[in-house]
């Protein structure tokens, strides 16, 4: 069974959007995954079809309703993990990543306004992530990001499969530099180790560039990598 998608929003028309190209597209493309969009609206009953309302005490902006949100979780809901993309939820990171990419697929919630009334993210047990302490007009472009990182992991979207072993994150470090040809641009040269031979050499270079890069650029997963390399 083929990873699956399926995205609640108040704006369908977004999708597949990048999705559709590149290595992703392609995977759609060849049904590798399946990618579906509720809309919301479609769940609420008043006359207006109105998704949202003002906030409890007061304050600006609007609150997505419970009941219209539940309506549109319960439609679809399965075994499948139930994402809300959420500026408050926990940072995305290529460890959940992993895990989504092995699991079913996943249930992704879009909030909008000033976000979705807390009862509903309590009572269908909505697991709220976090692409970055920055605010986006939507979870629409944060369901893009998420997908983009889980479906480059599915068996048979890269076509060297190796290459996703070496990337940042993965070994809890950055990832090293990368050269190619022409030998020589503009006055810089690539380091005379990576045209060496060597492979145990050229293993060392990138393992020491990779520490070196983590350590200047990304002090709190440095701390991290040294904590898990100290003897238990």
């Amino acid at each position: 069974m083929s990873f699956r998608a399926t995205v609640l929003t108040l704006y369908p028309e977004m999708f597949p959007g990048p999705l559709g190209i590149s290595l992703a597209g392609k995977a759609l493309a060849e049904e590798k995954w399946r990618l579906e969009t509720v809309q919301i609206r479609d769940f609420a009953t008043s006359k207006h079809r109105m998704v949202d309302d003002t906030p409890a005490g007061g304050g600006a902006g609007m609150v997505m309703k419970p009941d219209v949100v539940a309506r549109a979780v319960d439609s679809v809901a399965d075994e499948r993990p139930r994402l809300l993309m959420s500026p408050r939820g926990a940072p995305l990171t290529q460890k959940r990543v992993r895990a989504l990419a092995e699991g079913p697929g996943a249930i992704i919630l879009c909030g909008r306004f000033e976000g979705v009334d807390e009862r509903v993210i309590e009572a269908r047990e909505l697991e709220e992530i976090s692409i970055g302490d920055y605010i986006l007009s939507g979870g629409e472009t944060a369901a893009f990001v998420l997908l983009d990182a889980v479906v480059r992991l599915l068996p048979g979207v890269m076509g060297n499969e190796q290459s996703g072993e070496t990337e940042s994150f993965e070994t809890g470090l950055l990832e090293y530099p990368h050269y190619t040809r022409p030998q020589a641009w503009e006055g810089r040269s690539i380091p005379d180790v990576l045209t060496s031979g060597n492979h145990g050499a050229i293993d060392k270079w990138r393992r020491a560039e990779a520490e070196r890069i983590t350590r200047e650029r990304r002090p709190d997963l440095w701390e991290a990598y040294q904590g898990i390399r100290k003897p238990k």
